[in-house]
């Protein structure tokens, strides 16, 4: 990991702004694919508030997270995307990054007491209902008994709910902004009663106790991110591993959904993932961002040209969000 001082604001630098507070994970993606010399990297406390810097020129890039390997896309990010109320009509998908993300349970041990040790709730227990029920990979290092509450991101929750199950089940959770928040949050807790679940370097940074490590129910644990910037100054996606996202929202016949399918199946073009979110115009209805291989800026058949050319016939409107280097390398995924 970067050198801390790297939070330190270099005000004659070109900004990235990226989810804070500082040692969130996003914060850790945007050291990982921003070079640390050329940026000054600063924070946001939310993603519309990263997205409205880019639009606004404010900041050079913008890193926000887009999906996990175990909790699916971000639902927020997605929203942003999808900008119904054309808001930021500039923003451009130049780069992505994956981060192995390892959950750490962070809050204040209380002195030792005698049989003071780790107690799950039972859920581990073989039932008539669950006969093989799911053991968490991680035991806390101490009691959990005077936690009272719990605080982190909700992409968090769904990443480590068979140690929650087992070992904070009747927990009040509290949903923050980012898992760095969620340790600030709990650092302030002079009553040394609240938790997060945030990265081992946030305990660093907030001198907590780690109470427990790689609570994540996937050892595979890992999260995509997205860079942003503005317009289409910066070009990506040069080389001969690529992906460009597109989004639009189909015509209402019957059919169509499928026929701009098979515009890139005619063109050979791989689909690498698709999502969607409602229009909130008529129930039911939706805005798709599909991503597949190829790029806009080396396109030496047009097969991307003649393919975007093509659904324009099945859509209502659609928009390219961007191109980029494909960074997905599974073996380098541990």
């Amino acid at each position: 990991m970067p050198d801390m001082q790297l939070m330190r604001k270099k005000p004659s630098l070109p900004i990235v702004k990226y989810l804070g507070p500082p040692s969130s994970y996003t914060h850790q993606a945007a050291l990982q694919c921003v070079d640390h010399d050329s940026y000054d990297f600063q924070p946001e406390v939310s993603i519309p508030e990263i997205f409205e810097s880019v639009q606004s020129g404010a900041a050079a890039l913008g890193v926000i997270p887009i999906e996990n390997s175990t909790n699916g896309p971000v639902i927020l990010s997605l929203e942003l995307l999808a900008d119904r109320q054309n808001q930021y009509p500039d923003i451009n998908i130049c780069k992505e990054t994956y981060l192995n993300v390892n959950h750490y349970l962070l809050g204040r041990r209380f002195p030792r007491q005698v049989n003071d040790s780790p107690t799950m709730s039972g859920v581990c227990t073989p039932t008539s209902a669950t006969p093989l029920p799911l053991i968490p990979r991680s035991v806390p290092f101490c009691s959990l008994k005077h936690i009272k509450r719990l605080y982190s991101h909700p992409q968090a929750w769904g990443q480590c709910e068979v140690f929650l199950a087992a070992y904070l089940k009747n927990i009040d959770r509290i949903d923050t902004s980012s898992t760095s928040m969620a340790a600030q949050l709990a650092r302030q807790d002079c009553t040394g009663t609240s938790a997060a679940i945030a990265s081992k370097l946030a305990s660093k940074v907030n001198n907590l106790d780690i109470l427990a490590e790689e609570i994540e129910d996937e050892q595979n644990n890992v999260t995509r991110f997205l860079v942003l910037c503005r317009g289409t100054g910066i070009k990506s996606g040069l080389s001969n591993k690529t992906r460009t996202m597109v989004s639009f929202k189909v015509q209402p016949e019957n059919g169509a959904l499928a026929s701009v399918m098979q515009c890139f199946a005619t063109s050979s073009l791989n689909l690498k993932s698709i999502n969607s979110r409602p229009t909130k115009e008529t129930p039911f209805q939706y805005i798709f961002f599909l991503e597949f291989q190829g790029s806009l800026f080396n396109d030496p058949e047009d097969r991307v040209k003649d393919t975007l050319e093509a659904l324009q016939k099945y859509v209502e409107y659609w928009r390219v969000l961007g191109s980029w280097d494909d960074q997905l390398k599974p073996k380098s995924i541990r």
